[in-house]
């Protein structure tokens, strides 16, 4: 697939109850604040799709996924996609990376062209 990625400049506002519902499966209630409202404070920032995908240890989803598949079409329509939540893993305690919000977007970035800016709201844990 040949087309540019395009991105809003600021992330939707519901992916930050997104990330903290996802957030809520691995750590408490305070953490969860603290760590959604350093996400809002958080500078944008780009990454590339295939170091994001590396550092998370996730696979890729493939464009049998509907939800890649969803993200796929709005980007060959040239729709603007909401930049990722990040929570900034643990290398030495062998910790990797959290997609909190925005893993299927990732994927359809990364099908896309592996090489893709992605801008992101990257936060430490805070717990």
């Amino acid at each position: 697939m040949s087309r540019k990625v395009k991105w809003l400049d600021q992330p939707d506002a519901d992916d930050f109850p997104k990330a903290a519902n996802y957030l809520h499966l691995l750590v408490n209630d305070s953490a969860v604040d603290a760590t959604v409202g350093a996400l809002e404070a958080a500078p944008l920032t780009h990454h590339k799709a295939k170091d994001i995908l590396r550092a998370s240890g996730l696979p890729l989803l493939d464009a049998a996924n509907p939800h890649v598949a969803a993200y796929l079409k709005l980007i060959r329509d040239g729709v603007r996609l909401s930049p990722i939540l990040l929570v900034r893993g643990n290398l030495p305690a062998g910790v990797p990376l959290h997609i909190a919000d925005g893993y299927h977007r990732v994927c359809a970035t990364y099908l896309t062209n592996e090489n893709t800016d992605i801008p992101v709201r990257l936060a430490d844990l805070t717990l």
